[in-house]
């Protein structure tokens, strides 16, 4: 115990070990299910799976302990499903090249977030976003992570006619979602210790007892520890620098590089690590974890590895500290044993709490200047586009460009500072990129 207290501070931060296990078990519950998406397509992009497994696995582990033991934040680290996809249906897709190349174009993004985050590029982009479009970027990720909850229970669907619609309510998954919704509303109103951890169990077993979800067949326990002996080492840097895929670099860069921003600024904020002059503790070390884990993935033979939304659900279970992700770490380590009964936690019982860790995040919402119109429109864009594109980085740069074309058209030019400037232009060659 004085050792956990003198490596992560519990008492400075108003937490305990049992606080920081409860919530890195919350998160890891909430974020479990890559462990089987992530390899699925990749799988697709035409990569052993067997071998995706165990990289995806391996990558979660060795980055999320870095990002504990050493950064200090509450978070978890693993391939990113949105990057998994651009990687397995486009890069490895319609764009022709194979997962070796794909790979190389990884490991040379991460390279690159490294070079942008050692001579603090990364760091002084964040302290240049005004404060108001920090606290719309926060209401973003709220308003996002809540719509995958809806989407992941089947409370929204896909509409031909109006693109999202409501779901069939009558259906097991989104009633028990719904269920589960208010099970841990009516807990947090009443302030019951562990509310989030108790409503996951309990839609599960209502799940199960139902039989809604089937428990695993078979062995739930495995010895034999995978290892990712196809995939190890494969990453083709010459041939990505040959066919020059610098649109492909460009929008893994720009993406992964925003999608982390938002994510840990978001979950900074709801974890008190956000000051008021909008600067965030130890936010360089998150950042250069990031891209170590990017680069450490492409070895292995996964996709860029970035911070999970899911893990606001262990902050708003009060994780404060390195040690939440070090317990989300060894939870993973674990399911190397137990992969079939982490199989049995359905996405509708982690629902409920991204859709509710998405109504905290928005009580920021009143501290955006909405009077003045400058700010309310970019502070929009940038809430209304992350769910409405599913993309974190096109709400951060429909932000960015709207707020510094309004500045320039108010003639009020002088308040962006340079590096505002040069953001807005990136992000609109990205967007032009993108198009072609």
């Amino acid at each position: 115990m004085v050792m956990m207290e003198r490596l992560f501070r519990l008492s400075a931060h108003g937490t305990s070990v049992r606080q920081e296990c409860l919530a890195g078990l919350t998160s890891f519950m909430s974020m479990c299910y890559l462990i089987f998406v992530v390899p699925g397509m990749l799988a697709d992009a035409g990569m052993p799976r067997e071998s995706v497994v165990a990289s995806t696995i391996w990558v979660t582990v060795l980055i999320t302990l870095i990002m504990g033991l050493w950064a200090r934040f509450p978070v978890g680290v693993a391939p990113g499903l949105g990057i998994t996809a651009f990687f397995a249906y486009y890069v490895c897709g319609p764009a022709g090249y194979t997962w070796q190349t794909g790979l190389g174009a990884v490991f040379i993004s991460g390279i690159v977030f490294l070079l942008l985050t050692v001579t603090r590029v990364r760091q002084m982009i964040i302290d240049a976003v005004p404060m108001d479009l920090k606290y719309a970027i926060v209401v973003g990720v709220g308003a996002f992570i809540a719509f995958i909850g809806m989407k992941n229970c089947g409370l929204v669907v896909a509409d031909a006619s109006t693109f999202v619609a409501l779901g069939h309510l009558t259906e097991a998954s989104p009633l028990l979602a719904v269920g589960g919704l208010f099970l841990i509303g009516a807990l947090m109103a009443r302030n019951v210790p562990g509310a989030l951890l108790i409503g996951i169990v309990g839609i599960t077993l209502a799940g199960v007892l139902s039989g809604v979800t089937r428990l695993p067949e078979g062995d739930l326990v495995s010895f034999a520890i995978p290892l990712p002996t196809e995939t190890f080492g494969q990453m083709d840097i010459a041939g990505a620098l040959h066919h020059g895929l610098f649109s492909i670099i460009f929008t893994l860069t720009m993406v992964d590089m925003f999608d982390n921003m938002g994510v840990l600024m978001g979950l900074a904020r709801k974890a008190g690590f956000m000051r008021e002059d909008g600067r965030i503790d130890n936010l360089d070390r998150a950042l250069i974890t990031d891209s170590i884990g990017t680069m450490t993935s492409a070895v292995l033979g996964a996709t860029t590895a970035t911070s999970y939304l899911e893990c606001a659900t262990g902050v708003a279970q009060g994780g404060r500290t390195g040690l939440t992700a070090v317990v989300i770490a060894g939870l993973f380590a674990l399911t190397l044993f137990f992969a079939p009964l982490v199989a049995a936690v359905p996405s509708y019982a982690t629902a409920p709490v991204l859709i509710i860790v998405g109504a905290l995040m928005m009580q920021d919402v009143v501290h955006i200047r909405f009077r003045d119109f400058s700010v309310a429109l970019p502070a929009f864009l940038t809430i209304i586009l992350m769910p409405l594109t599913f993309n974190i980085a096109t709400g951060f740069g429909f932000g960015f460009i709207s707020f510094v074309a309004l500045r320039l058209l108010c003639g009020r030019w002088r308040e962006v500072s340079p590096v505002m400037y040069i953001v807005a232009v990136c992000f609109a060659a990205n967007f032009i990129l993108r198009s072609l």
